[in-house]
């Protein structure tokens, strides 16, 4: 359909602590001590201020080459070029535009979705990377023991035991984090978040997230994490607890990027998780998110909604078809296989699902994947809730449309309608939602309903919060005048 939004327009290891130095022994037994108490230890004599340090090197992982477009690249968001021809056009829909990727890494738009599969060589020397820095880690924790038992000896010599045995408090299995806290969080949402690997009918492939939707063993997820094995490849669905699924597309939207699984022989006891609203989120609000980056599955990290509204373009990697959404904005680390997981709010609740990361990098398929730079973006629950229940209905999504073609030029101070449709095809669809609100080829549409118009993609992407029959308001220049239309929403089943 139109570019409105009928043509489907829509790394790294963490660095190690340096070993922190002992704490200061006593440099004398406390008072008290009996006559005949060994004396205390002195304390070792202080290091010069100018001494060295020696730094621990940070381990890195080794990134894996990009899949092939089947493999779900992620790409970097940014507004669709001017060289892009009209939404409406023969063309359509355009080549994606250079946009956040998916959460899986590759080209240009890095979206949050899949891993590539990695070639053996990387993967033995990521494993060295990771062994050496558990032993780095290893010794520091060794380190700091160490000190600290050493003092809490110390501290007790002055008992008539003269024992050196610290008894615990209480045994650490007893020990259980609070409800509202990060850990109580993570601990709740894990047994319900599954690691997703999708291999196309090849072999190909990579790794994503997804989270259990309702009992039955339906799994929300991105439809970029499973579009390469959709038709003729494999997917299987791993818990927390390690066991693995197999498990079959019910339907997706590409348009959306949402896509929802059904695992075979789902097990019994299944826990949805729980879904928040979205349209109350505000920035500053706490997230959670959960998923599997470079492949390392049940991965927590935090940070708080960093915008909302976020107008988001992405490509899959695999098609000349884009992903539009109005995304919520965070800065909770989203890596390659965050894509499809849940982002939650500090009670634990789902508000969007982690789909796209903005990139510094400017690499396509096939070259080195992306990292979190602190820009992820998630579809907003509320959107992803009624599209997932469309396709569990009928396999299929269904899209709001305003019935009227726009570019996709950049900078052009709204979304502007253009002069024909594809294929020649009018503009604006006779007797359809445009037409009837009296707007014509060349209006630029400034404002959908209070939120501000700045391009194609924008509009569609507002478009796309809404249902088939909800009424809005279009605020649209013409000649230099400004003017408002208001009009139902018509719809377009599939993706075409």
């Amino acid at each position: 359909m139109s570019t409105e939004n009928e043509g489907n327009e829509g790394t790294a290891g963490p660095s190690v602590p340096s070993v922190p130095s002992a704490p200061p022994v006593p440099a004398a037994a406390p008072e008290g001590t009996p006559q005949g108490s060994p004396p205390a230890p002195e304390a070792p004599p202080a290091a010069p201020a100018d001494a060295p340090t020696t730094q621990v090197p940070a381990a890195t992982y080794q990134e894996g080459t990009g899949a092939s477009a089947a493999g779900h690249e992620q790409y970097p968001y940014a507004p669709p070029s001017p060289q892009q021809p009209p939404a409406g056009s023969g063309a359509w829909p355009p080549p994606p535009p250079t946009v956040p990727s998916y959460a899986d890494g590759g080209s240009p738009p890095v979206w949050g979705a899949p891993v590539p599969s990695e070639p053996a060589s990387p993967r033995k020397r990521r494993a060295g990377g990771l062994v050496a820095a558990v032993a780095v880690a290893a010794l520091v924790a060794g380190g700091v023991g160490g000190a600290l038992g050493y003092w809490a000896a110390d501290s007790n010599d002055s008992g008539s035991s003269g024992s050196t045995t610290v008894a615990a408090s209480s045994s650490p299995k007893d020990f259980k984090r609070d409800a509202g806290t990060v850990a109580g969080v993570a601990a709740s949402a894990l047994p319900s978040v599954v690691t997703i690997d999708a291999r196309s009918g090849d072999g190909e492939g990579g790794t994503g997230t997804g989270f259990v939707y309702d009992k039955e063993g339906h799994i929300l997820t991105n439809n970029h994490v499973v579009a390469s094995a959709a038709d003729s490849g494999q997917l299987t669905a791993t818990f927390s607890n390690g066991k693995k699924y197999d498990a079959e597309v019910v339907g997706r939207a590409q348009g959306y990027d949402v896509a929802v699984l059904k695992l075979k022989n789902a097990p019994d006891g299944l826990t949805p998780l729980a879904l928040g609203d979205s349209d109350k989120v505000a920035v500053g609000d706490s997230t959670i998110a959960i998923g599997a980056p470079f492949g390392l599955s049940n991965t927590v990290t935090t940070g708080i909604i960093s915008a909302k509204n976020r107008p988001v373009a992405s490509g899959d990697g695999s098609s000349n078809k884009n992903s539009y959404m109005s995304a919520l904005q965070t800065d909770a680390s989203i890596n390659p296989g965050n894509s499809g997981g849940p982002l939650l709010d500090a009670g634990g609740a789902v508000i969007g699902i982690n789909s796209a990361i903005q990139s510094t990098s400017g690499g396509g398929v096939g070259q080195s994947q992306a990292g979190s730079i602190g820009l992820g973006f998630a579809i907003p629950v509320n959107q992803a809730k009624n599209v997932a229940e469309q396709l569990i209905r009928t396999g299929q999504p269904v899209y709001p449309v305003i019935g009227a073609t726009v570019t996709m030029e950049e900078k052009t101070g709204g979304a502007v309608i253009s002069d024909e449709g594809a294929g020649g095809t009018p503009a604006v669809t006779p007797n359809g939602p445009a037409a009837k609100a009296g707007l014509k080829a060349g209006d630029v549409i400034t404002k959908f309903n209070d939120t501000v118009v700045e391009s194609g993609p924008t509009l569609i992407g507002e478009i796309w919060t809404q249902k088939p029959g909800d009424k809005v308001t279009l605020t649209y220049e013409r000649n230099g005048k400004t003017a408002t239309a208001e009009l139902t929403l018509g719809e377009r089943k599939g993706d075409s």
